[in-house]
């Protein structure tokens, strides 16, 4: 029934945003675009003052690098080593506390923990509190380039959003950081920071394509699940892109067709020109060079 609801909620949702006006898309707020028919000023004002746990789980990620792939990879390590994961079915399973009403932020202080919560937010506005009770962070990266093509096809796609006359008109915003959640090289330039913060783990998901178990095995003990050889494998089958696709339609109907696009690795090749490539290696070197996160995303490997 709870995922039923969640549909009719984002169906009404999109219905809306498809007879508004492009101007009627965006919510900026402290100097950052956000979508307005799923992000609300009251929600924004509140955020600061949400109370973390220490037992918290929270997922951290830039749009499009892999937010719904992971939060459903821990909702399955969650079930396997502990109860069952049960959804609030008040609460919208995409997990963005961003994305919650007020009056639904201040549910999350009824859900028994370990709470599995989840933004996009830059580290510089997720509440306080989940920085001064250590509590334990995943954060995941995508290589800028892919990053850029599945946001500008998200954007494309999707009704809530500002969508754009071509791929250079986004690719125009997205270098200057003028994109909903702001700039994905101050994103990763503050993650840089805290790095080495032993309640924060970062991946990149190059890696978890790469290698999905050892990534599912990383995780876990990082949360303090423990789980058997035979438990990380049951995760990593049903954590593949096809069948996180088709899972999601339960939740989101067709409009899991919009989140689960394609995932591949490499996509950029087929939108960038030679010039726009040559300007992202250049904010790469300007921003990320010599870093351990611009050495973790292996970007010789996977932009050039």
């Amino acid at each position: 029934m709870a995922g039923k609801a969640v549909q009719r909620e984002i169906e009404e949702i999109l219905q809306r945003a498809k007879n508004a006006k492009p101007e009627d898309l965006v919510l900026t707020y402290k100097g950052v675009k956000y979508p307005s028919f799923l992000c609300m000023v009251e929600t924004l004002n509140e955020i600061p003052f949400f109370e973390a746990r220490q037992d918290d789980l929270l997922l951290v990620v830039y749009p499009k690098c892999g937010f719904n792939w992971m939060i459903n990879v821990m909702k399955k390590i969650i079930s396997i080593d502990g109860e069952a994961f049960k959804p609030d079915e008040n609460i919208p399973p995409i997990g963005l506390i961003e994305f919650l009403k007020p009056d639904k932020l201040q549910m999350l202080d009824k859900i028994p923990s370990p709470r599995l919560l989840g933004t996009h937010f830059h580290p510089n506005n997720i509440p306080k509190s989940f920085f001064d009770k250590k509590t334990k962070m995943l954060v995941v990266f995508r290589n800028p380039k892919d990053t850029a093509v599945s946001y500008y096809h998200f954007c494309q796609n999707n009704p809530v959003l500002v969508t754009y006359e071509s791929w250079n008109a986004f690719f125009s915003e997205f270098i200057r950081g003028d994109v909903p959640w702001g700039c994905y090289f101050d994103h990763a330039v503050e993650w840089n920071k805290r790095i080495d913060d032993e309640n924060v783990l970062i991946v990149t998901y190059e890696d978890l394509k790469e290698n999905l178990q050892n990534g599912i095995e990383t995780i876990s003990k990082f949360f303090n699940y423990t789980l058997t050889e035979e438990q990380i494998q049951s995760v990593t089958e049903a954590s593949t892109f096809k069948t996180m696709k088709e899972e999601s339609i339960n939740n989101y109907g067709q409009f899991s067709q919009v989140i689960y696009r394609k995932g591949d690795v490499g996509d950029w090749k087929n939108l960038f020109t030679e010039e726009q490539s040559k300007e992202v290696d250049a904010k790469f070197k300007q921003y990320l060079a010599g870093t351990k996160l611009g050495a973790m995303l292996k970007y010789n490997l996977y932009c050039k």
